[in-house]
C-alpha cells in the first residue's frame, strides 16, 4: 500500500490558527491550575535552593581545602544550628527588652509633654501663632500610639516568652511552621550535596542552542538573588550591632531591642535607623538634650556609613532599588505567598530590573518601538 505523500490529519488541522490558539489557551490554563496547586511546594523549593546557593561558596572553599562535600554540608548545618541557637537566645533577650521598652514608654510621654510645653512657650513668646493646643494634641497622639502598642504587642511577647503560653502551645500543637522549616532544610541538604549535578540537570532541560543564554541569565539570577540577600544581611547586621553598641555606650535602656529593630527594618533602605531612633529618643528624654543629641549622632552615623560606604561597596554588583519599590515588593510578596514570599520578593524584583537593563533597554523594541 503506497504511503501518502501529503500532510497527515494532525498537520492539516494544526494549520488552522484557531486550533493553535485553542490548544495554547488550554495548555496555558492547565499549567496555571497545576502551578496554582503546587505553589507552596515551589516556594519551599525556591527557599531551599536559595539556602544552598548562599552556602555553595563556602562548600566550594572547603572542597578546595580537601574537605569532602558531605563533611562540608555537615559543617554548614552546624553553623546553621549555631546561628539558630544564637538567634533564639537573642530573640528571648530582645523580646524581654521590648516588654521593658513598651512599659517604659508611657512614663516618657510625660517628659515629652514637659519638653513640648517648654518649646511651645518659647515659640509663643517669640510670636509664633497656632501653638495653643499643639502640645496637647501631640501628647495625646503619642499616648494613644503607646497604648495601642502595649495592648497589642506586649501580650504576644509575654506569651512567646512563657513556655506554657498559648502562642507556644499552638505552634507546637499545629506543627505546620516547624514541618515546613524541616522540609525546606531537608531539601536544601540534598541540593547542597548535589549542587553541581542538579544545576547541570536543570541546564540540560533546555535545548542546546538556548543553553548559553540560560547560563548568562543564571548569572543575573546569582547577582540579583545571592548578591542582594548576602549584601542586605551584612548591612542589616552592621546596623543592628552599630546601633546596639552605640546606645549601650550611651546608657540607653533596651539598647539590644532597639538595635534589633533597626537591623530588621533596614530591609527597606534607610527605614531601620528612622524607626529605631523614635523609642531611643524617648528613652533619652529624661537625661536631657545632650543625651538626645548623642542618640541622634549614633543613628546619623549608622545611616551615613550604610548609605555612603556599605551599600555602594556591598551592593555595587547588584541593583540599587528605590525604597518604595522594596516596600511594595515586600507587601505584594507577603500578600501572595506569606512570609516566604516576602523574603523572595525583593530579589525577584532585583532580577526583573537586571533583566530589563540587560536585554530590554538595549533592544530595538525599546529604542524604536514594537
Amino acid at each position: 500500500m503506497p504511503t501518502p505523500s501529503g500532510p497527515n490529519a494532525f498537520a492539516y488541522v494544526w494549520r488552522s490558527p484557531w486550533v493553535r490558539l485553542v490548544v495554547f489557551l488550554v495548555a496555558f490554563y492547565a499549567v496555571y491550575r497545576f502551578v496554582g496547586n503546587i505553589t507552596s511546594t515551589l516556594v519551599d523549593f525556591a527557599v531551599a535552593f536559595l539556602i544552598a546557593y548562599l552556602a555553595n561558596p563556602l562548600l566550594n572553599w572547603l572542597e578546595r581545602g580537601r574537605v569532602k562535600r558531605g563533611l562540608g554540608v555537615a559543617f554548614v548545618l552546624l553553623i546553621f544550628a549555631g546561628l539558630l541557637t544564637l538567634a533564639g537566645g537573642l530573640v528571648v533577650t530582645v523580646a524581654g527588652q521590648f516588654i521593658q521598652l513598651f512599659q517604659q514608654l508611657p512614663a516618657q510621654i510625660n517628659n515629652l509633654s514637659d519638653l513640648l510645653d517648654r518649646m511651645t512657650g518659647w515659640l509663643s513668646e517669640r510670636g509664633v501663632p497656632g501653638l495653643d493646643n499643639a502640645q496637647t494634641r501631640i501628647t495625646d497622639a503619642a499616648q494613644e500610639w503607646v497604648q495601642n502598642i502595649g495592648q497589642n504587642i506586649v501580650p504576644i511577647l509575654q506569651n512567646a516568652l512563657n513556655s506554657t503560653g498559648t502562642l507556644f502551645n499552638s505552634l507546637v500543637s499545629i506543627g505546620g511552621i516547624i514541618g515546613q522549616i524541616l522540609l525546606i532544610l531537608l531539601l536544601s541538604i540534598y541540593i547542597m550535596l548535589d549542587y553541581g549535578r542538579i544545576n547541570t540537570s536543570l541546564l540540560r532541560a533546555f535545548p542546546r542552542p538556548w543553553q548559553p543564554r540560560v547560563l548568562e541569565f543564571s548569572g543575573l539570577v546569582g547577582t540579583a538573588v545571592g548578591g542582594y540577600v548576602r549584601g542586605q544581611l551584612i548591612i542589616a547586621a552592621f546596623i543592628g550591632i552599630f546601633v546596639w553598641l552605640g546606645l549601650m555606650l550611651l546608657g540607653i535602656p533596651s539598647a539590644a531591642a532597639i538595635g534589633f529593630l533597626a537591623g530588621v527594618f533596614n530591609i527597606v533602605p534607610y527605614l531601620g535607623p528612622i524607626i529605631g531612633a523614635t523609642p531611643a529618643l524617648l528613652l533619652a528624654l529624661p537625661d536631657g538634650w545632650v543625651k538626645m543629641l548623642l542618640v541622634v549622632v549614633v543613628f546619623v552615623l549608622a545611616n551615613q556609613i550604610e548609605g555612603n560606604f556599605l551599600s555602594p561597596y556591598i551592593l555595587s554588583r547588584t541593583t540599587d532599588l528605590h525604597p518604595v519599590t522594596v516596600l511594595l515588593a515586600i507587601l505584594i510578596g507577603a500578600g501572595l505567598f506569606g512570609f516566604a514570599g516576602a523574603l523572595l520578593a525583593v530579589p525577584a524584583v532585583a532580577l526583573i530590573k537586571l533583566t530589563l537593563e540587560k536585554y530590554y533597554y538595549p533592544s530595538r523594541i525599546y529604542s524604536e518601538g514594537p
